[in-house]
């Protein structure tokens, strides 16, 4: 297919230069491109709580939720590269930016375990008394966290547009994203398990090195590809015209809302679609002043706050989705709470499978990635057609969520009792096998704001219970757990009344 691609591109080289750019063949750069930073970024990532613990003498709550904050940023700092790109730069200086800034905090953090000073001294055997970190130390651990959670957030949205952008086809679109979901998942996996068992098994150095080569030749693959891709321009950002509406409607707030249709602004551009709205809805009346007409305004190109129809009520239509996403939330601050947790039980568990292999603690995740992956595959493949063949009507997003909530509930009871389980074997000569952790593989969605979340709540869970000691053989983290499946059920009660309430918009286009 690649190859028919790039035919159709030389035939048309002589009339259009613009036209050698793009198609698949900047397909390998940019998997090759993706598939290393993927490395690079789940590698350090997926056993900061064991690093932390480790090499930084960290208690293990607290290394807990200094992994949830970084999660968090690796979430959200995102939509702000997404905005930089949209409005200012564009997405190929975005990403070639961002993944130097992440080579960099790498570099840093192999740096960090080569040299002795610039980490605590290892605490001695038997000993609870442990040197804490210095500030020059923590410094140099926050500047290279923040390195490299900067640049790995700066990747991960604008690669997948880039991609996205070098084809015209709908389904040379879809077909991107297939690979690129398919490329980030194997990165993650070999990450999960290659990466982290050489950190744990070999050196923390060899460990970041690797990660730090890869990101170095994900970084000059990207650049020498730089010349077969299409550049698009910046362009006005989503964002941007969200925060006009709520300008525009403040700045006219004593305006007199109309009911004509002519007293309104339309954009040009989409104003003859059927798409697009005429006249603003009654809900939220407040922000139909942002579209509506005074006498002396300008277009928006012209530098006026005067907002389209069809702006506004894309603004609605966020505003009726905050409390779904409040339950989305509070979902998946159990599922962050899980996963660290996960990695500090894993930590006390006999992990040993044979007599000469032991499964390291951060690796415990790949078997959420990979039960994810077979999920969706199963879900997209088989249930949801079948589903959509006896009812004869497709599964709204809104039902979907609701059954993954379900299924997030059941993994907090089961996690619960299998930590009650686990606790019974402490001071055994035959602690619980690690294998009773693949109980936890049902969960797979992480929100960043659920890791603040899950950040406060383990905090509060700590300073008012005796759940969560440093050393959790003497805790009781299967209550936490029960707190979270009572918590998922009067969640899902509050989600399935806001599914009730919501509207789709052109839900059957």
């Amino acid at each position: 297919m690649a190859g028919s691609v790039y035919g159709d591109t030389e035939a048309q080289s002589s009339c259009n230069p613009s036209s050698k750019r793009g198609g698949w063949i900047t397909f390998p750069f940019l998997m090759a491109t993706l598939f290393g930073l993927s490395v690079t970024s789940f590698g350090w990532l997926m056993n900061l709580i064991v690093f932390l613990i480790e090499e930084f003498n960290i208690k293990s709550i607290a290394a807990a939720q200094i992994s949830n904050i970084v999660n968090g940023c690796t979430s959200m700092l995102p939509v702000v590269a997404a905005v930089v790109a949209d409005s200012f730069f564009g997405n190929i200086p975005v990403v070639s930016v961002s993944a130097f800034i992440s080579l960099l905090g790498i570099c840093l953090l192999t740096l960090i375990t080569s040299f002795d000073y610039l980490r605590p001294k290892p605490c001695e055997t038997g000993s609870i008394l442990c040197q804490s970190p210095s500030t020059i130390q923590l410094g140099f651990l926050y500047a290279a966290l923040a390195l490299v959670t900067t640049g790995t957030a700066g990747t991960r949205v604008t690669l997948a547009s880039v991609g996205a952008n070098q084809y015209e086809k709908p389904k040379d679109k879809g077909s991107f994203f297939n690979w690129y979901f398919l490329t980030l998942n194997a990165g993650a996996v070999i990450s999960a398990t290659a990466i982290v068992y050489t950190q744990d098994n070999a050196s923390w150095k060899l460990g970041f090195g690797l990660c730090a080569a890869a990101n170095l030749i994900s970084f000059f693959v990207f650049f020498s590809g730089k010349r077969y891709y299409k550049h698009d321009k910046p362009m006005k950002s989503p964002f941007t015209s969200l925060i006009r509406v709520v300008v525009a409607a403040t700045l006219r707030r004593k305006a007199v809302i109309s009911s004509k249709e002519e007293d309104y602004h339309q954009n040009e551009l989409i104003e003859e679609t059927k798409n697009s709205a005429l006249m603003p809805s009654k809900s939220f009346r407040f922000l139909n002043r942002a579209a509506l007409k005074a006498q002396g305004d300008l277009k928006p190109s012209g530098g006026s706050f005067l907002c389209s129809v069809q702006e506004v009520e894309d603004f609605k239509a966020v505003l009726r989705l905050i409390p779904l996403w409040l339950a989305i939330i509070l979902v998946s601050t159990s599922i962050g709470v899980q996963a660290s947790l996960m990695v500090l039980q894993g930590l006390v568990t006999d992990r040993g499978i044979g007599p000469h292999f032991k499964v390291p603690a951060g690796s415990l995740q790949v078997i959420t990635i990979i039960s994810a992956c077979i999920v969706i595959i199963i879900n997209n493949w088989l249930v949801f057609p079948m589903y959509q063949k006896l009812t004869h009507k497709p599964l709204t997003p809104l039902q979907k969520v609701g059954i993954g909530q379900v299924f997030t509930i059941l993994s907090m009871a089961i996690s619960a009792v299998v930590e009650a389980k686990r606790l019974k074997t402490v001071g055994n000569e035959h602690p619980m096998s690690v294998l009773w952790n693949t109980a936890t593989s049902l969960t797979s969605l992480v929100i960043g704001i659920s890791f603040y979340v899950s950040t406060a709540l383990i905090d509060v869970i700590q300073r008012n219970t005796a759940w969560l000691p440093d050393d959790i053989n003497h805790g009781r983290v299967d209550n936490v757990y029960w707190v979270l499946v009572i918590g998922g059920v009067l969640n899902l009660g509050y989600f399935l009344v806001c599914s009730w309430v919501y509207q789709y918009r052109n839900f059957q286009e």
